[in-house]
């Protein structure tokens, strides 16, 4: 199967007419809140719950409650305002069995509803100044966008899409409308009928599992392990959303081998030995400056008891290892997929996206062929500044 390869696209810029479904300055009427009898409203998109007086901002920082003469509701502030858009390969989500090789269109907004002392997005997802959201795009010239630049998905990243929920799913609606799939990497802090409603749109989701323990949990993130678990469960079997996972090992904090052994024991019986793993190197920033890079012996280490747990499909990252990124048959141990970084060097998949050799089923969504995708991240502007 030839690996295909396409050149960047031009730089896109939205007509100015193209129309926004939000205020000029990003605010529209938010979802899955309710008021309390002492006069402030609860925002029930998260587990955080957090409950506002007029004015106030959730920890998120993008959902506000309204001015009490705008109603006094809730609103979501960076409705079709983004940090920036980019085109990526698909790999760098890491997605490594989601349309292999291709390109997805990228974008985050602001914010986030964790408090992640090792955030590696901190920039952007602690931004606390709404003039970082340069760019402005509808749903519909999102879906446009992707179309333009040769990209096969949208993904909602760089920090988390739940917070921009109504956004995504709206995107996601048109997307889908125009061909494109969509992907989310979120943390997947998220209360039950939201996650319903963002992850029926969701093609694909890569979900950041941080740890395994609800003190890592509580003291690194400030928020607790079982509402995660309960996405992943639910993405696994109540959707046709693909699922890979990826936790970031931080030396001395999640990467001791009873934590790892009982996470990807636990990955196996409740998700299934398919769903791939990612594991990743953190180095030092944000509030963690202190603590050393992860040594590439870690992610072997782990890597290696994740597949003794019976997990197929475990990979590292953040780190040169041709073996840690090559997908493999869990039937015979062929090499399927090669990859150099974010590159493909060999694909073997045949047409079935099966083994040649054995003819094992490789889980996850293939396309009849690879690519085109890009070697790269390369910015683009959808909208005039």
């Amino acid at each position: 199967m030839k690996l295909l390869r396409t050149p960047a696209a031009p730089p896109l810029r939205a007509d100015a007419a193209d129309p926004v479904d939000a205020q000029a300055d990003g605010s529209r009427p938010a979802q899955w809140w309710h008021a309390l009898p002492d006069g402030r409203v609860q925002c029930d998109l998260c587990p955080r719950d957090c409950k506002l007086h007029p004015g106030q901002r959730g920890l998120c920082f993008v959902r506000a409650r309204a001015p009490a003469g705008q109603g006094g509701g809730m609103l979501l502030t960076t409705y079709g305002r983004s940090s920036g858009f980019c085109i990526d390969p698909i790999e760098k989500k890491p997605l490594n069995h989601f349309l292999p090789g291709s390109s997805v269109l990228s974008f985050g907004t602001a914010g986030c509803n964790l408090a992640c002392k090792f955030c590696q997005n901190w920039d952007i997802s602690k931004s606390r100044e709404m003039d970082r959201l340069m760019d402005r795009a509808s749903p519909g010239r999102i879906a446009e966008a992707a179309l333009a630049t040769g990209s096969a998905s949208v993904a909602f990243t760089y920090n988390d899409p739940v917070i921009f929920a109504e956004y995504a799913i709206d995107a996601a609606e048109e997307c889908r409308a125009h061909g494109v799939r969509t992907v989310a990497v979120t943390a997947g802090y998220i209360h039950a009928e939201p996650r319903r409603a963002f992850f029926r749109g969701m093609d694909a989701a890569n979900v950041d599992l941080k740890g395994f323990s609800e003190d890592f949990y509580f003291r690194h993130t400030g928020a607790h392990l079982a509402p995660v678990l309960d996405t992943l469960q639910f993405i696994v079997h109540e959707t046709d959303c693909w699922l890979e996972l990826t936790t970031l090992l931080i030396p001395g904090a999640n990467d001791g081998d009873a934590e790892l052994q009982a996470m990807t024991r636990w990955i196996a019986e409740n998700l299934g030995a398919d769903v791939p793993l990612h594991f990743t190197a953190f180095h030092p920033d944000y509030r963690m400056t202190e603590v050393p890079p992860t040594p590439a012996a870690t992610l072997r280490r782990a890597r290696r008891i994740a597949l003794d747990n019976g997990l197929h499909h475990v990979y590292t990252g953040n780190v040169h290892d041709t073996e840690g990124g090559t997908t493999s048959c869990h039937g015979c141990g062929q090499a399927l997929i090669v990859r150099d970084w974010h590159t493909i060097r060999r694909y073997a998949l045949d047409a079935r996206g099966a083994c040649p050799q054995c003819g094992t089923q490789l889980a996850g969504r293939f396309a009849d062929r690879v690519g085109p995708g890009v070697p790269r991240r390369i910015p683009v502007r959808l909208a005039a500044l």
